[in-house]
């Protein structure tokens, strides 16, 4: 294996300009073709901390997307990068086309940065980011110093991505558009399998084939890491085992890795394990049993990448979460304050079991925005299904992103499903004041959704210092 840091940058990559730099992955692929030695520009909507560290480390960045930015480079970018949000008529995307520079999506990007590693890769419909950050973290704790692009960042390090001399790449894989099926793993983990992202595949036949279609990716000799306890990602295992790949089955069904308890805590959990014919301990400081899963799977993935049993486990328990999955925001008038990413129904309901230990005897308090017009639509009756599992609930309006707004189809859909003490409030402003009037000490509050829902923990908070 070649170490990394002797890795020849793939020509299309060495003056590449990306657009929607500002971007959970694309900023990860800008840092570490910064790292090593590329010429990095791009633009973005608005300026960002993620901008600001990029322009430190040496990126030329535009502020607003328009023709004249790549024009105004000193020298035509090699490559433009794009994600699948960027649409043709974007006015830099059509000016690239027009001088012919080469076009490459962002897990083209991301492909070719992997070259010359023994590559890792996350996927499932959920628990993506978890367990490619409690892979990374462990790995680093073994002084492996994996490469690694997340779609999050790590709270040990603020990053989402950096360039490491370990001769490993771990990533994040994405299913949401297809573009995972541009990697080739030598280790792959799927998480689990559940209907989404019907908006590009279609149906949940299409879907469930994309993961199919990945799988027959991995590498000969690779590994595929499944969880057992989920039936269309045991599936998946059973078909790749037929096809002659190795496979390594992990949950309370698991026959590689068996989970035989599970043990919650205010401050996370703890998971029992039979590993090798020998039991196994392992800390995991985020709370509820699916993040204990994922840490099972990360365990299994570091072994194969070459790591110690002992190493790994001291490594996950070191492990201190990604922003914006259960992040603490704070703490105002004996209330506590969390963010979650959770947007799909089996996501939200998971993660409000796991709140619900961490609050105790106090009460648990909901925000949920509804995240693309398409989802809330197929979605609404589970959605209302998992939120009721809180004691009180707050449903925004719908986070369109990408999306075109629908008649009729708005947060209600799901607040009038809700069994919980429920309260629909389409006025964003109006949310944080309400939250602070139904929180008593004692409670939890949780802002859940992958829209700018984010941004009322600090509003939530400032409301209830007030009071």
């Amino acid at each position: 294996m070649v170490e990394s840091a002797q890795l020849e940058l793939p020509a299309e990559l060495r003056r590449a300009h990306l657009i929607g730099i500002g971007g959970a992955g694309m900023s990860g692929i800008a840092r570490i073709l910064l790292a090593r030695g590329a010429f990095v520009s791009g633009s973005d909507a608005k300026e960002s901390r993620a901008l600001l560290s990029l322009r430190a480390q040496g990126a030329e960045l535009f502020v607003g997307q328009a023709a004249a930015n790549i024009s105004a480079l000193s020298e035509p970018p090699s490559a433009v990068v794009v994600s699948t949000a960027i649409k043709e008529t974007n006015p830099e995307l059509a000016a690239a086309r027009a001088a012919g520079i080469p076009v490459l999506h962002r897990a083209q990007a991301l492909a070719g940065l992997m070259e010359g590693h023994r590559v890792a890769c996350i996927a499932g419909t959920h628990g993506k980011t978890s367990t490619t950050s409690m892979l990374t973290v462990a790995l680093q704790h073994c002084r492996l110093d994996p490469s690694f692009a997340i779609g999050g960042d790590l709270n040990e390090s603020g990053a989402n991505a950096h360039h490491g001399e370990g001769g490993v790449f771990v990533a994040e894989a994405d299913e949401s558009d297809g573009s995972f099926l541009t990697y080739s793993p030598s280790v792959a983990v799927v998480t689990n399998v559940e209907p989404d992202h019907l908006d590009h595949h279609g149906t949940a036949e299409a879907y469930t084939k994309v993961f199919t279609e990945f799988v027959s990716r991995i590498v000969p000799g690779g590994l595929l890491i499944v969880c057992a306890d989920d039936p269309a990602a045991d599936e998946l295992g059973q078909q790749a085992a037929d096809l002659g790949v190795r496979v390594r089955r992990y949950g309370r069904t698991g026959t590689d890795a068996r989970v035989l308890d599970y043990a919650p805590a205010p401050d996370g959990g703890v998971v029992r394990l039979e590993l090798g014919g020998t039991e196994v301990s392992v800390r995991v400081a985020v709370p509820g049993e699916h993040m204990a899963l994922n840490a099972v799977a990360a365990l299994l993935a570091g072994i194969e990448l070459g790591a110690p049993v002992d190493g790994m486990v001291a490594g996950l328990a070191a492990f201190g979460g990604v922003r914006r999955r259960f992040e603490f925001k704070g703490r105002a008038g004996d209330v506590r304050v969390y963010d979650d990413y959770a947007h799909h129904p089996t996501e939200v309901a998971a993660q409000l079991r796991a709140v619900r230990t961490a609050a105790g005897s106090g009460r648990v308090i909901v925000v949920f925005q509804p995240h693309l017009y398409s989802r809330t639509k197929t979605f609404s009756a589970e959605f209302a299904s998992a939120l009721s599992l809180a004691d009180e609930v707050v449903v925004l309006d719908v986070y369109g992103a990408r999306e075109e707004p629908e008649p009729g189809v708005t947060g209600a859909l799901i607040a009038d499903r809700v069994t919980a003490s429920v309260h629909y409030e389409p006025a964003f402003d109006v949310a944080a004041p309400l939250v602070a009037g139904l929180a008593k000490p004692g409670d939890l509050v949780v802002t859940m959704g992958a829209g700018d829902v984010t941004q009322l923990g600090p509003e939530i908070l400032a409301e209830l210092d007030k009071r």
